[in-house]
């Protein structure tokens, strides 16, 4: 190279360094490099933190470099104003030849060879540039990924946060304690908790194709959200709570009355009814008062969304055996009906007979007396005193027709 292209070589690589630092520095400033910078993390996130600061320990190594070796040839240049050959053929070494010499690098035994160097690899300027490149480029696209992950999560962690003060306000009002006073919300506080120390932690793992995966956080939030609406409810609930729970205890006695009724229907039908086929009663009204009697446990203690919740299971089941004590009821006493609708069918036939001019038919006479007695005999056999009615309505039907 002669003087005027070592001056214009020179130039070029002053502003060649000036652009490697600036993008090296761009690098470090880049919110994805920061947030990886000293943090302690954990798993993919530092195995990832470990990468980045690999590559970029060796380039700004490269960097230190480059510009030693640059400067070298500055200073030589600035020594002689007019270069000599010997000069010039130094500067192109130093600028454009093997003039980068790599720190040494250990070699196993089994790799060397009986003349190996002890030094470390040699470069140009121009090989230290494009040895660099891939390193930055790498580095770059570490440092963008991490960003774009952690910066989706933290933004779904915001919103998690926000619901998670939502409900502990919630809970402060109603006067609970802290989640504890509420298995629900102290398995859901408990999950939360986990999944914000992952995403602080090792927010790399949620990473799924260059975005991050805030499946868990989004069921977290409705988690949250679910618990906040109950809690809210809760409150709706503390105003009304001494009259719901009277309302259960007015239904439990119902509940109560209904199944004295059915057991009295029961032991009627027992008496008056031959083989009736009942259905089991279930005394469900001392269980529903004892479950009543909790209740007072959880008020006493201020537990309001446990104790919404505990109600209104208590006025379905309150409402279900009530329910099923009337429709038992109405099922015992459909028999002891059964059997005055026999009685009152038997009488309207014999009016029919007497009108048909009938009233002293043997047959009839005989068929009336067997389903009176039938009818009026307790236990009453309902199957029998119904086939013996229907024979009294067909020879009735019979005869007066012949008329």
């Amino acid at each position: 190279m002669n003087r005027d292209e070592v001056d214009r070589a020179l130039q070029d690589l002053r502003d060649e360094k000036e652009r490697i630092s600036t993008a090296l520095l761009d690098l470090e400033s880049h919110q994805g490099f920061r947030l990886l910078e000293g943090a302690a993390v954990t798993g993919e996130t530092a195995r990832r933190q470990g990468e980045l600061q690999s590559r970029t320990t060796s380039l700004w190594g490269l960097f230190d470099l480059y510009g030693g070796t640059l400067a070298a040839a500055e200073e030589l240049r600035a020594r002689h104003s007019k270069p000599g050959q010997a000069q010039l053929a130094e500067l192109t070494h130093l600028l454009t030849g093997p003039s980068v010499e790599l720190p040494a690098v250990e070699v196993p035994l089994e790799r060397r060879t009986l003349l190996s160097a002890p030094g470390g690899e040699k470069l140009s300027l121009r090989a230290v540039v494009a040895r660099m490149t891939p390193l930055f480029e790498e580095a770059a696209k570490m440092a963008a990924a991490v960003d774009v992950v952690w910066s989706e999560l933290l933004n779904a962690l915001a919103e998690v946060d926000q619901e998670r003060r939502a409900v502990t306000g919630l809970a402060q009002e109603l006067g609970a304690t802290g989640p504890a006073t509420d298995p629900e919300a102290e398995r859901v506080f408990r999950d939360v908790d986990a999944l914000s120390q992952a995403v602080r932690t090792d927010p790399m793992s949620f990473g799924r194709g260059g975005h991050a995966d805030t499946t868990r956080l989004r069921t977290a939030r409705k988690d949250l959200a679910d618990l906040r609406r109950r809690l809210a409810e809760a409150g709706s609930f503390r105003a009304d709570a001494a009259s719901r729970i009277e309302r259960v205890a007015a239904s439990i006695d119902q509940v109560r009355a209904a199944e004295a009724e059915a057991r009295h229907a029961r032991d009627q039908v027992l008496i008056k009814i031959a083989s009736p086929a009942l259905p089991d009663l279930r005394d469900l009204s001392p269980a529903l008062a004892d479950r009543l009697g909790a209740l007072h446990v959880l008020r006493d203690a201020r537990r309001w969304g446990e104790l919404a919740d505990r109600v209104a299971d208590l006025e379905q089941a309150v409402a279900t055996a009530l329910q099923r004590a009337r429709g038992d009821a109405s099922l015992i006493t459909g028999l002891l009906d059964r059997r005055e609708e026999l009685r009152g069918r038997l009488g309207a036939y014999k009016m029919k007979a007497a009108r048909l001019g009938l009233a002293e038919d043997a047959e009839l006479t005989r068929l009336y007396s067997e389903a009176r007695d039938l009818l009026w005999t307790s236990p009453c056999d309902l199957r029998k005193a119904t086939a013996t009615l229907s024979d009294y309505q067909r020879v009735i039907s019979s005869k007066g027709s012949d008329r």
